[in-house]
């Protein structure tokens, strides 16, 4: 069986899809399922088993000899959430148990770190080991997932295979239940469908225009090939943090001109001031360094941005505006 943590998430119940399609059919899917603005992530995807989050360690504990192979990308991923013993429990401890589960019984874990490590990106985005421990991530959520990144790389006694992939900015379907931590696509999609028009955060800083902020935004589908690449070519040698973008910093400017030209409308973009829960940790710039994950061997290619914002649009935001935001494969909410 493979186990899925966060299945009822944006690229949990994507990967969880992509494992179907392959033939996967002993999946566990594991997640909080009383979130009903998941639902329809999951609710049609054909698992062996539907485990609540609370209750998965005892379930591997029980299930563990059945059991092949780990994703763990659950987690509170609310980069405003300013409760830090909650992160805490959710993004490290559980995380912590999960690992030293996967030493016990022999299991490949793959987990879920995130981009919002590097901080103001001083230190750069390379997703080497020696820079983890220097790291000053922005906000709570970043802290998080750093020290748990932190606390692996330090562990004499690791699973056999494990991968931490550092997430930069993912979209694309089943991101709906996220609110206003989706991506500025389904944002923007929405803000033009409603007004004809989209508000992107004007720049703060004198060394920045309106609407250059840049990040590298990368497909929720390019995301799920690289975990299912490492999860076929899962050698020691191997184990460690990746970054996982597409390698490209582009700015929100190009993002919401994307979107207008994918919804066969002329751009009508102004700024607004960005938000002052968020103003002072705001990230200008992201670009994820793919050196380390193309010499592990992966070398597909990733979508450009126009290319994913026109899937995107086009197959799975348009067709779903006639009725309620829908799945991966089309169903209702």
């Amino acid at each position: 069986m493979i186990v899925v943590t966060g299945a009822a998430g944006f690229i949990g119940s994507v990967l969880a899809v992509r494992l179907l399609e392959a033939n996967y059919r002993q999946l566990v899917l594991v997640d909080d399922f009383s979130v009903t603005s998941k639902r329809v992530n999951h609710e049609h995807l054909a698992a062996t088993a539907r485990v609540d989050r609370d209750k998965f360690p005892a379930w591997l504990q029980a299930n563990e000899s059945q059991v092949q192979f780990i994703f763990h990308l659950g987690a509170r991923t609310d980069t405003t959430e300013q409760d830090s013993q909650l992160l805490n429990r959710l993004n490290f401890d559980y995380s912590k148990e999960i690992w030293n589960m996967c030493v016990e019984f022999g299991l490949p874990l793959i987990y879920a770190s995130s981009a919002a490590t590097y901080g103001d990106g001083s230190m750069g985005y390379t997703d080497s080991h020696e820079i983890v421990s220097k790291l000053q991530p922005l906000n709570p959520y970043g802290q998080s997932k750093n020290n748990f990144d932190a606390w692996a790389i330090a562990q004499k006694r690791q699973p056999y295979f494990w991968a931490g992939f550092k997430f930069f900015n993912v979209y694309g379907p089943n991101e709906f239940h996220k609110k206003r931590m989706a991506s500025v696509v389904l944002h923007t999609f929405r803000q033009v469908q409603a007004t004809g028009s989209m508000k992107l955060f004007r720049s703060h800083r004198e060394d920045y225009q309106d609407g250059h902020q840049t990040r590298d935004f990368v497909h929720v589908e390019d995301v799920c090939s690289v975990l299912l690449h490492f999860m076929h070519h899962r050698i020691a040698t191997s184990s460690g943090l990746y970054n996982l973008g597409s390698g490209q910093g582009r700015t929100f400017l190009d993002l919401a001109q994307a979107t207008f030209h994918a919804m066969g409308k002329e751009p009508n973009i102004s700024f607004i001031d960005t938000p002052l829960d968020i103003r002072d940790t705001y990230q200008y710039f992201t670009q994820a360094d793919l050196t380390k994950l193309r010499a592990s061997g992966y070398a597909e290619p990733f979508r450009t941005l126009e290319e994913g914002i026109d899937d995107y649009v086009k197959n799975h935001l348009i067709p779903a505006t006639s009725r309620e935001p829908r799945g991966f494969f089309g169903e209702s909410a």
